[in-house]
């Protein structure tokens, strides 16, 4: 069963050649204008669609770029995509995404299925660090950026944010408050963004000479979410840390953490104060609104798509890194 109408049907109905309804199909001037709006109507009429990739296949570009997200369950990566598609629809160029889960299998696999769509690049959103998608990519001299991540690669593209800044200010803040015994909820120290926030946070504690066990710093799985939250403050509190304010790795975690605190009978900003990281929309409409460290998520993705179609158009050569400067956002939850 044929599954698209060709030119060739739409030639057969007009009675002219396949090269005639090409010219009207393309805004040639050099077919009659009765023609033209001959093959247009029958075109629409019989649900003509053009076929992108044949014309791909002759430009040897497919205006299409690849975008690998490791998370998009986190609302964090639907407000970076936004900038991403903004940037790309304004250069005219389409989507094509896919989720990792923050499984490196899942990663190259997502990596190797673009490229056999023959992207024209790839945004790259990675949370390990295993180099080997990345390196493969600069023999190949493919144009990619990573998003929101750092590999201290001076090669690389990259776009990503003053993470130890951010771990800084949001340590400082709950110390401002008066609170000495801080406890860290991170993810696995596995990617640039959890290892700089903690940086940031051992810094600030170090200039205020303040000397925490390592029991302090909880480590839970990135992808469980809020889950991870609240099963951070369930293992601090089965440790019998003695806490008096949370730092949690994304505000995801920190949603988690504050359902864990209330069934454990300790009160927000009373007993425990909670500080998270993102701004993502809901931390504004959570109830108490929730402390956070703002990330420029939009930012992030259009002037990645920026950097990458740069590459992608031959206008840049030389590698590009792009730090982000990053928000403190005091709200009721501290």
């Amino acid at each position: 069963m044929k599954k698209y109408v060709t030119m060739k049907d739409i030639a057969q109905r007009a009675g002219v050649s396949v090269n005639t309804v090409s010219k009207a199909l393309r805004g040639k001037s050099d077919i009659g204008k009765e023609t033209r709006q001959k093959i247009l109507k029958i075109a629409k009429e019989i649900g003509y669609i053009k076929n992108s990739t044949a014309f791909a296949l002759r430009r040897s570009q497919t205006m299409t770029i690849g975008v690998v997200l490791e998370d998009s369950s986190n609302p964090f990566f639907a407000e970076v995509l936004k900038g991403v598609e903004a940037a790309a629809k304004r250069f005219d160029y389409q989507l094509l995404v896919m989720n990792t889960e923050t499984d490196p299998k899942l990663q190259s696999q997502a990596i190797t299925t673009l490229l056999e769509r023959r992207v024209d690049g790839l945004l790259i959103s990675p949370f390990g660090e295993n180099t080997e998608d990345f390196e493969k990519l600069l023999k190949m001299n493919f144009p990619f950026v990573l998003l929101g991540r750092h590999l201290y690669n001076p090669q690389i593209d990259e776009v990503y944010n003053n993470e130890v800044r951010g771990g800084y200010m949001a340590t400082e803040h709950l110390i401002s408050r008066g609170k000495r015994r801080l406890l860290f909820i991170n993810t696995d120290m596995n990617n640039s963004a959890s290892k700089m926030r903690y940086e940031g946070y051992k810094k600030a504690l170090a200039e205020n000479g303040i000397d925490l066990p390592e029991d302090y710093l909880i480590i839970v799985p990135y992808n469980k979410n809020m889950e991870a939250g609240y099963q951070g403050v369930r293992k601090a509190l089965k440790k019998g840390l003695p806490f008096d304010s949370i730092l949690c790795f994304n505000d995801m975690f920190a949603f988690g953490a504050i359902k864990a605190l209330d069934e454990a009978g300790r009160k927000l900003r009373e007993d425990v104060s909670v500080v998270g990281y993102d701004d993502i929309i809901f931390a504004h409409f959570f109830r108490p609104p929730l402390t956070t460290v703002r990330i420029q998520k939009y930012e992030m993705g259009y002037e990645a798509t920026k950097m990458l179609l740069e590459r992608v158009k031959g206008k840049r050569k030389k590698p590009k890194q792009k730090i982000l400067e990053v928000e403190l956002i005091v709200r009721e939850s501290t």
